[in-house]
């Protein structure tokens, strides 16, 4: 994968107050999908491996999944004339466009089948209002509808989120934006995420605006489970 030059912890050990987070591993998003991401199902084995060690610590960990209805207000299909990645600007969606996927009980809404799910603490479904988008497994894109996970997370005495999945400059990127925002000490495990780098740049700004707001980057083999 690509070396984004930017600081990484040396050495993590693994703690009851940690959360493991993992994005939208889904069939859609990875190759054959409908809005596949380069390299997207390589980081699978990496996760269940990181999993495992968090399980070693019986702490939590959260899966999350998109989960649109047809006729998703963020798919370009809904849209007279326009096409996926097609630049769009509408409260609660946007950026871009998107060709239709992760559509409520479709195939490619399921996970993936390499993901270990029984890891599973928690599942939390995103992208479900019509009308909103939700990139953030935090906060959907209106910036105000939250999911629940902060509060739900908070419950449980987290102080620290590690962040994994897809992809990398869209909800990955949102998502470590807005757990900063509510308070917790958050890492985006780099070599266990890919981007989508539409436009192409956008891995690297959404690296560069997450070191900014104090998101901190570390990558699988520093983790310790003490």
């Amino acid at each position: 994968m690509e070396e984004f030059n930017v600081k990484l912890e040396n050495s993590l050990i693994i703690s009851g107050s940690d959360a493991l987070l993992i994005v939208d591993v889904q069939n859609d998003f990875t190759p054959g999908g409908a809005l596949p991401v380069n390299e997207g199902d390589q980081i699978i084995p990496g996760i269940n491996q990181l999993a495992t060690k968090f399980k070693k610590r019986e702490t939590l960990i959260v899966l999350t999944q998109d989960w649109h209805p047809d006729g998703h207000h963020s798919f370009a299909s809904v849209h007279d004339g326009k096409n996926p990645f097609d630049p769009f600007d509408g409260e609660g969606l946007g950026p871009v466009l998107w060709p239709d996927h992760c559509i409520q009980g479709s195939l490619g809404a399921e996970f993936h089948d390499d993901l270990d799910t029984t890891f599973a603490t928690l599942i939390i479904r995103k992208g479900f209002h019509r009308e909103i988008d939700s990139y953030s497994i935090f906060l959907e894109n209106d910036k105000k509808t939250e999911t629940g996970l902060a509060g739900y997370l908070k419950s449980k005495g987290i102080k620290r989120v590690f962040l994994t999945g897809l992809a990398l400059d869209f909800c990955v990127y949102y998502s470590a934006i807005d757990a900063r925002s509510f308070g917790f000490e958050t890492y985006v495990v780099l070599d266990l995420t890919r981007g989508i780098d539409n436009p192409e740049g956008n891995v690297l700004k959404a690296i560069r605006d997450m070191e900014q707001k104090g998101v901190r980057f570390v990558k699988s083999p520093a983790f310790q489970t003490g």
